[in-house]
C-alpha cells in the first residue's frame, strides 16, 4: 500500500475518530445524531476559540445556527403569513384561510427555543411548525421575535413575550383575527418553554389581564436555574445537541455576560441565603419519580455563592424559573401538555413541574419520549431529520387539536 492510501486511512480514521459519539443505544439513527452533533461540536469549538482570542462573543458565533435556518414566510394556498408588531416586538402571523362557518379561530401563540441566546420565528422548522399547526387546528398561530442575550439580558425577553400575549387578549386584536377568547395557548419549545410558563403564571397575577388561557404547552422545557445537579443534568452530562456546559452557558448568559456566573453554575455553587428557602421547589428528591432518579443520590446545592455578579435575584425571579412558586399560584392555572425527553438535562425540570402541577390540581399531559432527546422536534427539516422528532410533533399537534 501506497503512502497516499496509508494516509487516506489516517484521515478517514480521525473523521471517524472526531464524528464518533457515545450515543445510548435506546436513540434510534445513532449515526445521524452523531454526524449533526460533529457540526454542532465543531460550531461551539469555533466559537469558543473566537471568544478566547477575542474576536467575537460565543453566542455570535453560534448565531449561524440561527441565520443558516433562517426562510422568508410567505403565504399558500392553505395558511395566511404576515409580519406584524405587536407593542413594538416583532412576530409572525399565521392565519388558516379554511372557512369555519363563522365559528371563531382558535390561537396558538408561540415562542421559539434557542436559550434566550438563538433563535428565531422565521428560523425553517419553527415557520414550518406554525404552518401546520395553522393549517391542521385552523388556528392563528403568532410566532415571537423577542430579543436576545447577550445583547439583551432578563427580564427583557419575558417582557417582549408578555407584551405580545397582552396585546393579542385585547378586544379589537381579537376581532382582527377572529380569536375566540376562550381558545387561545401559549406554547414554546426549551427556553420557549420557559417562557411560556412564566407567562401562563403572570398572567394570573396581573389585575390589567381578565382573560385566562386555555392551555400552556411546554416541550422539553427549562424551568429552574437553581440546581444544575439534577439526575437529568448528571445522567446526559455529555449528550449531544444540548450538553450540560452550553445549557449552563445558554443560562448564565440570560442573566449576565460575566462568566463568573457560567463557572459557578458549572459547579451548582450559585445559590445563596437568599435563594435557600427556594430549593425545596426543585427538590427533585421530592418530586421526580423513581424511573427518573436511577443511581443518583439528592446532594442539596451549595448556599455559599462564589458568584460576584450577584444576579441571584434574577435567577429566584418565578418569571426566569417557574418551578420556584408556591402551590397556591399553581393552581389556578391552566391545563398542561409537557413533553420531555430521556436524553436532555433538561428532562426532570419538565418531569418535576408536572409532578407539581398535579398535585395542585392542575389537568397535566405529561409526554415522555424514552428514545428522545433535546432538540429533536426543530431536526425535522435537516438532512439529517429524525423519526422521533417527527413523532413528538404529532403529539403536540394531537394534543392542541384535542384540548385547545
Amino acid at each position: 500500500m501506497g503512502s497516499k492510501g496509508i494516509l487516506l486511512i489516517l484521515a478517514g480514521v480521525l473523521v471517524a475518530y472526531y464524528v464518533y459519539s457515545p450515543i445510548p443505544y435506546d436513540i434510534e439513527e445513532r449515526w445521524k445524531l452523531m454526524v449533526t452533533d460533529s457540526f454542532f461540536r465543531s460550531l461551539s469549538n469555533l466559537a469558543e476559540i473566537s471568544e478566547l482570542l477575542g474576536l467575537k462573543h460565543y453566542m455570535g458565533v453560534m448565531m449561524f445556527l440561527t441565520v443558516a435556518e433562517e426562510v422568508v414566510p410567505a403565504s399558500d394556498d392553505n395558511v395566511k403569513v404576515t409580519d406584524a408588531l405587536f407593542y413594538d416586538v416583532p412576530v409572525v402571523v399565521y392565519e388558516p384561510k379554511r372557512k369555519t362557518n363563522g365559528e371563531l379561530n382558535r390561537a396558538v401563540i408561540f415562542i421559539h427555543g434557542g436559550g434566550w441566546c438563538l433563535g428565531s420565528a422565521r428560523m425553517g422548522p419553527y415557520d414550518l411548525l406554525s404552518r401546520r399547526t395553522a393549517k391542521e387546528l385552523n388556528a392563528v398561530v403568532v410566532s415571537v421575535d423577542y430579543r436576545l442575550a447577550p445583547a439583551y439580558h432578563f427580564p427583557v425577553q419575558f417582557d417582549d413575550v408578555y407584551n405580545v400575549v397582552k396585546y393579542i387578549v385585547q378586544d379589537h386584536v381579537l376581532n382582527q383575527y377572529s380569536v375566540d377568547v376562550k381558545r387561545i395557548a401559549v406554547s414554546g419549545d426549551s427556553a420557549g418553554g420557559n417562557l411560556a410558563a412564566a407567562v401562563a403564571q403572570q398572567l394570573q397575577e396581573d389585575p390589567e389581564i381578565q382573560v385566562d388561557l386555555k392551555a400552556q404547552v411546554l416541550l422539553y422545557p427549562a424551568l429552574q436555574a437553581l440546581d444544575m445537579n439534577t439526575p437529568s443534568y448528571q445522567q446526559n452530562e455529555y449528550m449531544p445537541i444540548l450538553p450540560k456546559t452550553l445549557m449552563v452557558r445558554f443560562w448564565s448568559e440570560y442573566f449576565t455576560s460575566d462568566l463568573s456566573l457560567f463557572h459557578a453554575m458549572m459547579s451548582n455553587s450559585h445559590n445563596s441565603l437568599e435563594s435557600a428557602h427556594l430549593l425545596k421547589f426543585v427538590n427533585w428528591s421530592v418530586f421526580l419519580p423513581e424511573i427518573f432518579r436511577l443511581k443518583y443520590n439528592y446532594t442539596m446545592p451549595s448556599r455559599k455563592s462564589s458568584d460576584p455578579s450577584e444576579t441571584i435575584s434574577a435567577i429566584i425571579d418565578p418569571r426566569a424559573s417557574p418551578l420556584l412558586v408556591d402551590d397556591v399560584k399553581l393552581q389556578v392555572l391552566p391545563k398542561a401538555y409537557i413533553l420531555t425527553c430521556e436524553y436532555d438535562v433538561l428532562r426532570d425540570d419538565g418531569v418535576m413541574y408536572a409532578t407539581r402541577l398535579r398535585r395542585a390540581g392542575v389537568q397535566v399531559t405529561l409526554e415522555h419520549f424514552k428514545d428522545g432527546f433535546h432538540g429533536a422536534m426543530m431536526l425535522t427539516t435537516w438532512p439529517t431529520s429524525f423519526e422521533v422528532g417527527h413523532r413528538m410533533v404529532n403529539s403536540y399537534i394531537k394534543w392542541l387539536d384535542n384540548n385547545l
